[in-house]
């Protein structure tokens, strides 16, 4: 008995042992009308998998990719779409670098740094002092929801203006928003989050258990 870990491997295996040996015996086959004609039938049986998509173009065409593929290329039959080349086939794509930033806080994420850097770029305006503040709740926020006991104002002051290199200073009589009210905040939008899920869970029996009800029952 032959086991599977002794066979040759196969590249795509989703269309069994028995399709790989069609194509290998088609190869074989001297006269090129009957090679095209077994591939139709064996593009034919690949399509078994699949029949919702046998019509469909981009199916047909996946499907001869997959018969040359599986041919190891040596296949010689008239196509109606292009044949792969091997080498694209084999080649692989080239690493996407994915871009690495030395955040000096990774709870207040890279995107406020980039909002950090557009306000030191702004003219001294009393906009500025606003959007400020705004940047400077926007971190004490952020703060609680990675640390959810307390944080001071001047705490957060000193964070804004290491983020922004000593560029941004939060004014000595700011009140930022209270503690307090941004802890209860957040613990209300969890809550809200918990209960929205929990109903969507609820809704989801409720509409299985209808339709077990209201199934039609087979006929005795």
């Amino acid at each position: 008995m032959e086991y599977n870990t002794t066979r040759e491997n196969i590249p795509i295996t989703e269309y069994g042992r028995n399709v790989k040996k069609m194509i290998d015996y088609t190869i074989t086959v001297d006269d090129r009308e009957k090679r095209n004609k077994l591939a139709k039938a064996i593009i034919n049986v690949m399509s078994q998998l699949n029949q919702q998509m046998r019509d469909n173009n981009e199916y047909k065409h996946k499907l001869w990719d997959h018969l040359f593929i599986l041919s190891d290329f040596k296949l010689d039959v008239d196509s109606p779409f292009p044949i792969p080349q091997k080498i694209s086939i084999d080649h692989k794509p080239e690493k996407i670098s994915y871009p690495t930033y030395n955040i000096a806080f990774k709870h207040y994420g890279n995107n406020i740094e980039r909002i950090i850097k557009k306000a030191i770029e702004m003219e001294d305006v009393p906009s500025k002092d606003a959007l400020i503040k705004t940047i400077a709740n926007h971190l004490k926020k952020s703060y609680l929801n990675w640390n959810r006991e307390s944080v001071t104002d001047e705490v957060i002051a000193g964070h804004l203006e290491m983020l922004s290199g000593g560029k941004l200073k939060l004014a000595g009589d700011v009140r930022l928003s209270n503690t307090n009210d941004i802890l209860a905040s957040n613990k209300r939008r969890i809550n809200q989050s918990q209960n929205e899920n929990q109903n969507g869970n609820t809704n989801n029996r409720r509409n299985t258990n209808t339709f077990q009800r209201n199934k039609p029952r087979p006929i005795p």
